[in-house]
């Protein structure tokens, strides 16, 4: 039997790609995970790996890294369904491991997609740095300036607005309120929201 395993990084990707590629490829079932490949837990996967796949199966994917966070993992589940019984086919990367030439080339793209991952973590921390010895600060841009901070700080002392009102007024959450001016005290003191 041939099971076809699809993954998408977020709720906000459509599976359907892989979906229809997979069914061309002759699976007879198929099972859809909805979470990073960054996470360790793939409910999903593990299920297919450990509940459905038997001797003789065959686990089709779209893409190898579909299927793995790292190289090592890659290698260790190959390596495991190869000592199951079980075949592993990934369409986009031409690879089906019940050949030796297909593990080869298994084990070669899977080396250079990890290098591939390498290189961009390289980069992205070196571009960090950079912006850093520049003064740039990265991450989302602050709500309130210093001047309303300090305005809405002033509000809140003279007790005649409740923190929710103040918020309002400037057009943020109570908690974005509250974060930009780092209560402490001042939280206790403010009048309770009605």
């Amino acid at each position: 039997m041939r099971i076809g395993y699809a993954r998408v990084s977020t709720l906000d990707q459509n599976p359907d790609l892989q979906l229809e590629k997979l069914r061309q490829a002759g699976c007879e079932k198929l099972v859809v995970e909805k979470a990073s490949g960054g996470r360790a837990d793939r409910p999903e996967l593990n299920r297919v790996l450990h509940d459905m796949l038997r001797e003789g199966d065959t686990l089709v994917v779209w893409k190898l890294d579909r299927l793995a966070r790292s190289l090592k993992q890659l290698i260790e589940t190959a390596a495991d369904l190869k000592a199951r019984g079980i075949g592993l086919v990934s369409l986009t990367d031409a690879i089906d491991t019940s050949s030796s030439g297909g593990m080869l080339v298994f084990h070669l793209l899977g080396a250079i997609a990890e290098f591939e991952r390498a290189l961009i973590r390289e980069r992205t921390m070196a571009g960090l740095a950079e912006a850093k010895r520049k003064g740039r600060q990265g991450g989302r841009p602050r709500r309130l300036s210093e001047k309303d901070a300090a305005a809405a700080k002033a509000l809140l002392a003279h007790g005649h607005l409740t923190a929710r009102e103040v918020a309002a007024r400037f057009g943020v959450s109570k908690a974005t309120l509250y974060r930009h001016l780092q209560f402490g005290t001042l939280q206790a003191s403010a009048p309770h929201d009605r």
